[in-house]
């Protein structure tokens, strides 16, 4: 079972919803965030990544960062204001990006199922980033940011949702960046039907907030543990989208530089090794094909097909090219360590990659056809962990718009 719970959020009037909504604190660095905040004060990420009014030395980590998060919430809660729903309630929440729709179901689900894996994981990780996010939920006694959830699509779930976009939004605003959040309250006549509905989904997954999830999932225990009183912390604030909604975009990469090889001696190489087209389209059409820019000029990669003893995991094209190419190759071991890969998601796409090689910030580029959310769930329900920076999802959900206070 798939269990969710209304909740009285914390939430934005229709009027302000537009300036406090925020990029997800994760997807900018601390001089992007700066950069979307300026001018607006009722900007969400002054709470979510509070480091920006500070000091540009300041360690992001440091306590001034989280007491000044709880200085910027309770300024915002005043100025915008925030105001907290009477009654606990469930949302529906749409992304429109172009012509891309996908249409979710906002509210809060169990720690519980997250512990016991009927939430399922596909990334490891990190503890210094559970760190940051545990501390920011505890100083602020809140979860401002959703995680991002997926599950099989669900006939009754989706009756459900139909009803509720029928009827008047909260909130309908078109972000900066062109996506359009609309936001509605599930009626209450309506909420224990979409309660029992989700009841009968056989599981969750997460599409991206892992970080957000285990956080939530230590703050529990450490409240458990002190003995805080009652509070909503056994449950973690987010979005779940059918599965067959969703959009995942490229996650590509880029390497600094070509080891010992010259772009001649690692054509030479490749073609030892990989089926290689010349000149190559620079998005790859189909799995098992990866569009290389190296020099000026794209090629086509061809993966091959794979060992059938490998698992789902191992079987990505992101492993693949790490196990045929980044690691025997160009030295690539560790990504999540390395200095000398980077990785570029979402739409920026091919002129991206160009831009970068082009310009010398990265001697050669390798532009992935995307996982679907199949192969995530499949990798999932093995127990199985992706490669990290496998996955994008677009469009991104917004913080600050339903916060849970815990």
């Amino acid at each position: 079972m798939a269990a969710i719970f209304p909740f009285r959020a914390l939430r934005p009037t229709p009027a302000s919803a537009a300036q406090v909504a925020a990029v997800p604190y994760d997807v900018v660095n601390a001089e992007e965030a700066a950069a979307l905040a300026t001018g607006n004060p009722l900007s969400f990420l002054h709470v979510s990544r509070a480091e920006i009014d500070l000091p540009a030395d300041t360690n992001p980590y440091g306590d001034p960062v989280y007491a000044r998060a709880v200085e910027n919430f309770g300024r915002l809660r005043e100025a915008a204001p925030l105001v907290s729903e009477e009654t606990p309630s469930l949302y529906v929440y749409r992304l429109q990006m172009g012509a891309h729709v996908q249409t979710g179901v906002a509210g809060c689900f169990s720690i519980d199922e997250y512990d016991r894996d009927l939430i399922k994981k596909h990334e490891r990780t990190r503890r210094d980033k559970e760190d940051d996010r545990t501390r920011h939920i505890l100083a602020l006694r809140s979860q401002t940011g959703p995680v991002f959830l997926t599950h099989a699509a669900a006939a009754d779930v989706d009756a459900i949702v139909t009803t509720t976009t029928a009827s008047p939004a909260l909130f309908d605003f078109s972000a900066a960046d062109g996506v359009r959040h609309t936001i509605w309250r599930v009626a209450e006549g309506d909420t224990a039907a979409l309660v029992a509905a989700f009841g009968r989904i056989p599981a969750l997954y997460i599409a991206d907030g892992h970080h957000r999830a285990a956080s939530a999932a230590r703050v529990r225990t450490q409240l458990r543990e002190s003995g805080a009183g009652d509070g909503e912390w056994d449950r973690v604030l987010a979005v779940a989208f059918p599965g067959d909604q969703m959009q995942v975009l490229p996650y590509n990469r880029v390497i600094r530089d070509l080891a010992t090889y010259t772009p001649e001696t690692l054509l030479a190489a490749l073609r030892e090794r990989l089926t290689v087209t010349e000149p190559g389209p620079a998005t790859p059409a189909r799995k098992g094909e990866v569009a290389m820019y190296l020099a000026g000029r794209w090629y086509m990669l061809g993966l091959g097909t794979a060992p059938s003893d490998l698992d789902a995991a191992s079987r990505l094209d992101v492993s693949r090219l790490q196990d045929l190419v980044l690691t025997p190759l160009l030295g690539i071991g560790d990504v999540r360590s390395d200095k000398r890969i980077d990785f570029v998601g979402g739409a920026r796409g091919a002129v991206e990659l160009e831009r970068l090689v082009d310009t010398g910030k990265a001697a050669v580029a390798f532009s992935m056809f995307p996982v679907s959310v199949d192969d995530l769930m499949q990798i999932s329900d093995a127990g199985g962990i992706m490669p990290p920076k496998s996955t994008w999802f677009e469009p991104k959900l917004r913080d600050g718009l339903l916060s849970h206070m815990i």
